[in-house]
């Protein structure tokens, strides 16, 4: 990232963006981590929905919508590929100049270099769910 707060897509990436969405893309903070989830736009419309369905009286599903929905910033590559993340977003996910871009299908994370590294490093969970257990990689 630069010092401006601008983010150079990987051109793989921007490709698969740029065939998929146009280029548009929502910007949100992870609700459980801190890192920050990129949607391609039509995604991000076929999420939003479930999202503000959640029961409003229970207060953890209002915390995921007030993140989700709260933070979510409409962004679209620029013509150098880049675009810019806000300041607020990039103080919730703690971004600095080095960057993380992981793929997730339908989506990407963006993490800090160092909390990434950081996770990476923790321990596994021993008791993983029964979907996991059944993977064969």
């Amino acid at each position: 990232m630069d010092p401006k707060g601008r983010m150079a897509i990987p051109t793989r990436i921007r490709d698969a963006l740029l065939s998929s969405c146009a280029g548009r893309l929502v910007l949100t903070a992870h609700p459980e981590e801190r890192c920050l989830l990129v949607y391609p736009e039509p995604r991000w419309q076929e999420v939003l929905p479930s999202i503000q369905a959640l029961p409003t009286m229970q207060k953890a599903a209002r915390r995921v919508q007030r993140l989700l929905i709260g933070y979510a910033c409409p962004l679209e590559l620029d013509g150098n590929g880049r675009v810019l993340v806000p300041p607020t977003l990039r103080s919730y996910a703690e971004l600095d100049k080095k960057l993380m871009l992981v793929g997730l299908g339908d989506k990407l994370e963006l993490w800090s270099e160092d909390s990434w590294g950081a996770l990476l490093d923790e321990p596994g969970e021993e008791d993983l769910p029964e979907e996991v257990q059944s993977l064969v990689f």
